[in-house]
Formats: structure tokens, sequence, C-alpha cells
């Protein structure tokens, strides 16, 4: 439906809400992954929320930023795991992208993140084997669950709604502006 030059900014303010200052997981990826899966065509939908997380993944570990950059390959892979889902639950949104419908997505994107990668965490080693170890390691990250979920439902407001009001009000600018010069 749209143009690349609208997928590179979008995945740029992807990368940018990364690089900025701002509370643990509450930056732009799910919903970028939800934007992109419900609008993007093809491998679009999965590889803009990754691209977005690898271009700052690289930035972060050049640049020797805290919490950025290149760590365990199985959190890794978990956390891109995680990421890549969210295009996939957009995808969902393709025939209807109602208020509900889009807080559902990203919820479910949430909680899908929060599941795969902290399941990365536990399978890493980073928490002892077995089931203690693994609710521990779930227990633990239940703080930056708020934040991933908070920051899920900011940004897919703001993408899913700047579309919705610009399908609203570009037409109406149109007919005015037409009218005008008539």
């Amino acid at each position: 439906m749209f143009l690349r030059p609208l997928l590179f900014a979008l995945i740029g303010l992807a990368v940018a809400s990364r690089l900025v200052p701002h509370p643990p997981n509450f930056v732009f990826l799910g919903a970028l992954g939800l934007f992109a899966g419900c609008h993007f065509r093809g491998a679009w939908a999965v590889l803009a929320p990754l691209a977005a997380l690898g271009i700052s993944d690289l930035i972060g570990q050049v640049a020797g930023l805290r919490g950025m950059g290149f760590y365990q390959p199985v959190v890794m892979l978990a956390v891109y795991t995680g990421v890549a889902a969210s295009g996939l639950i957009g995808r969902a949104l393709r025939n209807c992208q109602s208020v509900p419908r889009v807080a559902s997505a990203s919820l479910a994107c949430s909680v899908t993140f929060f599941l795969l990668s902290n399941l990365g965490v536990w399978a890493s080693g980073a928490y002892s084997a077995g089931p203690t170890g693994l609710i521990a390691c779930y227990t633990a990250a239940i703080p930056f669950f708020g934040y991933t979920l908070a920051g899920d439902l900011f940004y897919s407001a703001v993408t899913f709604g700047s579309l919705a009001v610009a399908r609203v009000c570009g037409p109406v600018r149109l007919r005015r502006l037409a009218v005008a010069r008539g």
C-alpha cells in the first residue's frame, strides 16, 4: 500500500526510539511490526522491525551503548524471533484496523515478545534449569513487560491513529483546495 520511503522512515524512527533515552523496552519495534504486517506486502512485514533492531544493535555495538549491541546468541535469537512475530501478528489487521483490534494485536505482540525473549534468557543458562528457574526468569521480567506493553500500545496508537486521521482529513483538504481554486 505504501511506498518504500515511508517504510525506511518508519525503520529510522524505530532505530531512533532505541537510541534516545527511554524506559526499558518502551520502543517502536512491536508497533512497527504490527504496522508493517498490516500495510506492507511480502517479507517487509517481518523485515522492517528486524532491520530496525539489527541497525540499532549494530550502532549500539559500535558506539558502546549500554544495553544495546550484540549479546548472548540464544537470547538474541529469541529477541529477534519475538520482534519478527510482531510483523506476523500485524497481518491479522489487514482487513480491519478498528481500535479494539489494534489494541488486541498490540497486547498479543507484547505478550509474544515477553514469552519468547524471556524463554531465550532462561534457555541461555541465566537461570537454573527446570520449572523453578523458568518461573524465576519470567517473574524477574514482569516490570519490563509493563514498559513493553505501554510502548507497543503508545506507538500503535500513534501509527495507526495517524493513518486514520490522514485518511479522514486528507480527502477533505484536497476537496477544499479544489473548491478554492475552483
